[in-house]
Parts: C-alpha cells; structure tokens; sequence
C-alpha cells in the first residue's frame, strides 16, 4: 500500500475511532484499514493506537503524528487544487456552512447562478446556525453574522445587517392605527429568540437621540427566523427584518417598513455579515469566484 493511502486510511481511523466505522467512511474494508495502521507503525517503530477490547485511542506518538498526516494530505490537495486552476473551468467540490435565514433571502439564488456558470464544480451547502468550527468542518468558506474573532480565521464584511420594522399591509390595515414610540405597546409582535440576544430591551435611535425601548409581551415569539417571517407576511404582526431579508417584499409591496424615522442599534449580531475562511483558501480560485458571485448579487 502506498504511503499516500496508509495516510488517508490512518486519518479516517483516528477521526472516527476504530476500524469498523472509518472503513465504512472511506469504502475499504475494516482489514484494509488494520493494514494501513499496521504499515505505519512498523515504519515508525511505534504504536500509533492503544487497542483494547472496547475501545482504541491515539498514543502521544498517535497524535503527533495525526497533526503531521493532516497538514501533509490538506498540502496536497491545495497543490492539486493550484493545478486545475491552471484549467479555465472550475472543477471540484466547495464546501459552504451559513445560518438557515440565508438559504432563502440570498444564498440559494447566488449558489444556482454559480451552479450554472460552473458546471464542474459540486457545492456542499450545511445551513446551521450552529458556529461550524472550518477546520473540523473541512468547509471552504463560512457566512455568519455575530461573534466573529475565531482564532486563524480571516474574515471579511460581506454586506450590512441593519435591521428595519416591517409590517404586512393587510395587518396595518386590520389595526387601523399608526406605529409610534408611544403605542407600540398597542401591536401584535413577533420576536425572535436567540441566547444572544437581550429579552428585555432595544436601544433604538431617533433624531440624534438614543432611546431603551422595553421589549412588549409578543404575540408570537420563536428561535426559528423564517418561521417567524412567514407568520409576519401574513400579517400577524410586527417585526425587526434584516434589510438583506426584507428587501425583496418590500419592493414587491408585500411588507411596509414602520418607523423608518427610528433606527435599531445593531444587536449581538453586530452590524455585518462576514465571510470567514481559513489563510489557507485565501487564493483558492472557487473560493475567490463563490465570493465574487455574493459580492455581485448585493451589488
């Protein structure tokens, strides 16, 4: 067996923790994976695993070793990579992770345009508002919103995350009155939840002026956006929308933004949205063309 495959097979087994589940990764049978690890050992003199009975976890040498395995196959699929560049047309796999609210306001529109421009190129897109670590996640490119100061992760603004008050026309109509700073106690709200976000209060901006507004008793609250968002385009209330989220149904006329005299100061997940990817894929020409396609749409 080559050195190149006992790497790979080695890799799988210390990632998924014995034979049996990496050879299912990987398509190989659970001896050829023995094999690999059995070939390494004998050529480094030592026992990459402890194995018992129950279980098998890496040795000190084990995990040094693994560090070293990773760098060396992730420098040969950049080098690989840098080679079909040299092609015109994008081959590959683009692995991409962003919150769930995405996929429908924008991101699912770039990824078909993108899709269709090329071809070769397999996209693998996790909608998750979990914080995918890149590196584990072996993801090309993150868009996220929030905390953004992850250790060896470059990050980019992307476009801004300013948040408008929006209402359906039918539920302006049905309540007959007039959005202020002094009745919006008076409407029917629909808040979103989120652990970063504060239950209490907003701080609002009005002439100059910065205002803490008490968050109201909503209607309708939940930690899922486009659940809310749907329930606020058939006028169940009002809600803060994302301007990247609202701008389509407004233009459309099937939301009306309230209050746009009073500005939302950004909350925990800040002004922007970011793109985060690793130094590594800084020059890695999908990666620089996916952006380019996001950059062009807001454009």
């Amino acid at each position: 067996m080559d050195k190149l495959s006992a790497l790979t097979l080695f890799v799988a087994t210390a990632e998924h923790g014995n034979f049996s589940r990496a050879a299912e990764h990987v398509g190989k049978t659970p001896s050829a994976l023995t094999k690999a690890v059995a070939q390494l050992e004998a050529e480094l003199g030592t026992r990459l695993f402890e194995r018992t009975t129950r279980r098998m976890a890496l040795t000190e040498a084990g995990h040094i070793y693994l560090d070293g395995a990773r760098q060396a196959l992730m420098q040969l699929q950049l080098a690989g990579e840098g080679v079909e560049q040299l092609q015109y047309e994008l081959r590959g796999s683009l692995r991409i992770t962003a919150p769930p609210s995405y996929g429908p306001a924008f991101l699912a529109r770039v990824c078909c345009r993108f899709m269709r421009d090329h071809p070769q190129v397999h996209l693998e897109v996790e909608l998750s508002d979990t914080y995918e670590d890149l590196v584990d996640g072996g993801y090309d490119l993150a868009l996220r919103d929030g905390p953004i100061d992850l250790p060896g992760v470059i990050a980019q603004p992307l476009r801004t995350n300013d948040l408008l008050l929006c209402a359906s026309p039918a539920y302006l109509a049905r309540k007959g009155s007039e959005v202020t700073m002094h009745n919006y106690l008076e409407h029917d709200w629909l808040i979103f939840r989120h652990p970063l976000l504060n239950r209490h209060f907003w701080w609002m901006q009005q002439g100059g002026e910065r205002v803490r507004l008490a968050q109201p008793q909503p209607r309708l609250a939940s930690d899922n956006y486009d659940f809310l968002l749907a329930c606020l385009l058939d006028g169940q209330g009002l809600q803060f929308v994302p301007q990247w989220s609202a701008g389509p149904y407004l233009q459309r006329g099937e939301l009306v933004e309230v209050m746009p005299e009073v500005w939302r100061e950004p909350s925990a997940f800040g002004p922007w949205i970011h793109l985060l990817y690793l130094p590594h894929r800084r020059n890695t020409r999908k990666v620089k063309v996916f952006i380019e396609y996001l950059r062009g749409h807001w454009a």
